[in-house]
């Protein structure tokens, strides 16, 4: 038995759930996505989630053809639908079916499109002892172009750094932006610590700005930590005392290597601990209650 999709307005079986080959986002990238979880029988920050669908759509001028409160309710039901308490969700809005050519005002309808299922980024032994990542030659997009803030479906930027740390048998790419500065990881958010200082690169300086970034962000201030979203390169991380990527699908896991430099004592550190032990309690908090 497979699974259950939402698809424009119906939920039907995955074999049902198609659309044309003539979608923009198919044949353009022309759309936008996010990644969303449930635990425990809540959907994990789901106003969030959803305020940056909209915001990427209305950033690639496409007009989503439903209110935020309903979009939030699709989201529930596709987990309802698939019994699911526990789950990584997948929501995609592309321009819709147009022609051959690239002009948008062809496409005269959105495709919506959620998704319900579950998804292991890492073996759970890099949670314990730590990932090894390394610097790639591609750079994360210029902001004047296919801006990073903007979750879309033109994900080759990240797809192609992703190969190139698969070629050198790493776990992860440390992605810089066009100046030489740290910006993010092909699919999470870089944090470090210095000197008990928590630090992470600010939001203009190519990168998403992710949910559980902002997330970990509220987490150590509240814990009393000195928190700064600035600018940093390469060598900042080398000498860090320790440093940690977050993601929805990653959450967060320790780096103890970084081109081929041992950070800190090689080891995942406190501050990385104290946060993981938050965020899985925050987790845990009734928020978007799956099943009532």
């Amino acid at each position: 038995m497979g699974l259950i999709i939402y698809l424009n307005g119906k939920y039907v079986p995955e074999e049902e759930a198609t659309i044309s080959v003539f979608d923009h986002g198919f044949l353009y990238g022309d759309g936008v996505f996010e990644g969303i979880r449930a635990y425990h029988n809540s959907v994990f920050r789901l106003k969030e989630h959803v305020d940056r669908l909209y915001d990427s759509a209305k950033a690639i001028n496409l007009t989503v053809p439903m209110e935020r409160e309903e979009m939030a309710e699709v989201v529930l039901e596709t987990c309802r639908k698939n019994n699911l308490r526990d789950a990584y969700i997948r929501l995609v809005i592309s321009r819709g079916k147009g022609d051959l050519g690239l002009d948008p005002r062809k496409c005269s309808v959105p495709t919506i499109v959620c998704i319900a299922s579950s998804i292991n980024l890492y073996p759970q032994e890099l949670y314990e002892k730590g990932m090894e990542i390394i610097t790639v030659p591609t750079r994360r997009n210029n902001p004047e172009g296919v801006n990073p803030r903007i979750k879309s479906l033109n994900y080759l930027n990240n797809i192609m750094a992703k190969i190139e740390a698969n070629i050198s048998g790493a776990a992860e790419a440390l992605m810089l932006n066009e100046e030489g500065y740290v910006a993010e990881c092909t699919g999470d958010n870089i944090f470090m610590v210095k000197d008990g200082v928590l630090k992470t690169p600010a939001k203009h300086l190519g990168l998403l700005e992710g949910v559980t970034r902002n997330e970990v962000i509220r987490l150590a201030k509240e814990a009393g930590l000195q928190v700064e979203e600035t600018t940093f390169t390469r060598y900042d991380l080398f000498v860090a005392d320790e440093v940690f990527l977050t993601g929805t699908a990653a959450e967060i896991v320790p780096v103890t290597k970084i081109d081929a430099r041992v950070i800190g004592n090689g080891k995942p550190g406190p501050v990385f601990a104290k946060l993981l032990d938050s965020f899985r309690a925050a987790v845990k908090e009734p928020e978007a209650v799956i099943f009532k």
